[in-house]
């Protein structure tokens, strides 16, 4: 049935029917299972197929987030609130459940301890009416239930179960997209931070190969995939902290466990940048680092558009984070971890240092920058790809002296105005449209029905030899070869 603005929208699928409802008439369906719970005997273990219902499934309410503490991302009045281990569901936006349109399917982001595909800023509804597009949100296992990798424990303890979670959800997409007008082989994934590693991991994933089309990694931090062996130190410093054996992990109280891993945390984080939360490659699952992967060309070789914002770390600076280093004690210190030799080098690409702006972009390039171009020089070998620094900072990103700080273009991609955030970033964005969010969400829609963007001139194909980089500006977006050159090369000497 096609979608009628304030009727409820009934869809069937092969798992039983769902009841949704409408929004500026576009179909939505909430709390959506892709997988059975992860509860009980299930916690930490892949997530299982979902055994059909019958009759008809209320999906008008949100499921509950994964367990995390408050964030400023869902701080929003009308960003759901309950958390629960059992939290794998998908959102689903559709404006025509009788065609067969391209899907996009958003995995979030929050270094794989925040997050939920529920928040408001992550709002698919403004995409799917624009794009007429069929917009899925995931919402995987993060923190100590999903994002900490415990998979060396033995059994009862799978691996990397973010990434299996995200897996599910796609292999719900290719079986059940159908019933709300979504095309199956035309699928693109995207995501933000640690979902835009996600991406990349999904990329160099032998289990994900032809569940998605086409990729968008948006600000992808990828110092967040470690190798197995330290991943496993972290698992047996948890155990010593907890203070009991693995087989009796399962039944310990929620809040013991995210006690104990965040203090594990808090002493990987010293060991910058590498963090006890994240994915982890040297596994079946995820065989090699996504950069090595992508220069051995063991991936997915598909259209992908890859980018950073300007000003990556200038929201983190404010707390300044270790595994960020943005003051000259971090910098130092992470020098001295990671490259000591290097350091005078790495640091003659920043002729302000060590001036605030200069450490901005240090850490801006330690967790993003330096790691995206590594990945877009390898990947653009291999398949299509096209690269964008994203530079517009709104009025009241300026006056808190953060410019494009990380995470500020989703609001644009999304058109999420109207969420908490939104209204911070863009106070008049509800009326008055950015031209940049135009242009962006746009590009972003040509690439998900096309794999093409609407003017080539505009954004040409990436390659080493000329490192052609789209720069999004507030009213408009140049064509620039290589403009990080400085700074990237630095980088590229230490890998």
């Amino acid at each position: 049935m096609a979608v009628v603005a304030g009727q409820s929208t009934l869809v069937r699928t092969a798992l039983g029917d769902l009841r949704g409802d409408t929004e500026d008439g576009v179909g939505v369906w909430r709390g959506v299972p892709y997988a059975e719970q992860p509860v009980g005997p299930r916690r930490f273990l892949a997530p299982a197929a979902l055994t059909p219902w019958a009759g008809v499934r209320e999906a008008r309410e949100h499921g509950p987030l994964p367990p995390q503490t408050k964030s400023f991302v869902g701080g929003g009045r009308d960003d759901p609130k309950a958390r629960d281990e059992a939290c794998l569901t998908l959102t689903v936006w559709s404006p025509d459940t009788t065609a067969s349109l391209p899907v996009m399917v958003w995995i979030p982001g929050g270094a794989f301890v925040y997050g939920a595909g529920q928040f408001q800023l992550y709002n698919g509804s403004r995409l799917a009416a624009n794009g007429n597009v069929v917009v899925v949100n995931v919402t995987y296992r993060i923190g100590v239930f999903g994002g900490f990798e415990l998979g060396d424990l033995g059994d009862g303890f799978d691996d990397n179960l973010a990434l299996r979670d995200q897996l599910a959800a796609l292999r719900w997409v290719r079986d059940h997209i159908a019933s709300f007008g979504g095309d199956p082989d035309r699928v693109t994934i995207f995501g933000e931070s640690a979902g835009a590693t996600s991406v990349l991991a999904l990329l160099a994933c032998p289990q994900a190969g032809g569940l998605f089309h086409r990729a968008i990694a948006q600000s992808p931090a990828l110092p967040l995939i470690a190798d197995r062996e330290l991943r496993a130190a972290r698992a047996r410093d948890f155990l010593d902290r907890l203070g009991v054996g693995p087989a009796e992990v399962k039944d310990l109280p929620q809040r013991q466990l995210r006690r104990a891993a965040g203090q594990v945390q808090l002493a990987s984080a010293a060991e910058t940048p590498t963090l006890a939360y994240g994915l982890t490659h040297g596994t079946e699952l995820l065989p090699r680092h996504p950069v090595d992967a992508a220069r051995a060309g063991e991936l997915a070789r598909l259209p992908l558009i890859i980018g950073t914002n300007s000003h990556e770390a200038s929201m983190f600076a404010w707390t300044r984070p270790p595994m960020l280093p943005t003051t000259r004690a971090t910098v130092d210190t992470y020098f001295d971890r990671v490259a000591p030799d290097a350091k005078d080098a790495v640091l003659a690409a920043y002729p302000a240092y060590p001036r605030r702006s200069a450490l901005i972009t240090i850490g801006s390039d330690v967790m993003f920058g330096a790691p995206t171009w590594a990945f877009a020089d390898a990947y653009s070998g291999r398949a299509p790809t096209r690269v964008y620094r994203f530079d517009h900072a709104g009025v009241s990103l300026r006056l808190l002296g953060l410019g494009a700080t990380h995470g500020s273009e989703i609001v644009h991609v999304q058109h999420s105005y109207a969420s908490f955030i939104g209204r911070k970033l863009h106070p008049l964005g509800r009326r008055f449209q950015p031209a940049v969010g135009a242009r962006m969400q746009r590009a972003w829609l040509d690439f998900a029905c096309s794999d093409r963007v609407h003017d080539e001139a505009n954004w040409p194909l990436y390659d080493i030899e000329h490192r052609r980089t789209r720069l999004i500006a507030s009213s408009r977006d140049v064509v620039e070869e290589d403009p990080d050159r400085v700074r990237r090369s630095a980088w590229a000497a230490l890998s």
